[in-house]
């Protein structure tokens, strides 16, 4: 009993994947940022397209 405390301890206290998630959270916004920015633009330049032609 004190070996599966002692396990569940030690689990609670790792903080080896916290960093994991923290990497997956920030590519997600990144990606999230980068899919906003460039369909934004994708409008932008059909409709200047548009007008040119």
């Amino acid at each position: 009993m004190k070996n599966v405390m002692k396990q569940c301890k030690s689990f609670w206290n790792d903080e080896e994947g916290l960093t994991v998630v923290e990497y997956v959270v920030g590519a997600g916004l990144l990606v999230a940022a980068l899919a906003a920015v460039f369909s934004g633009w994708g409008t932008l330049i059909s409709n200047e397209l548009a007008n040119v032609f």
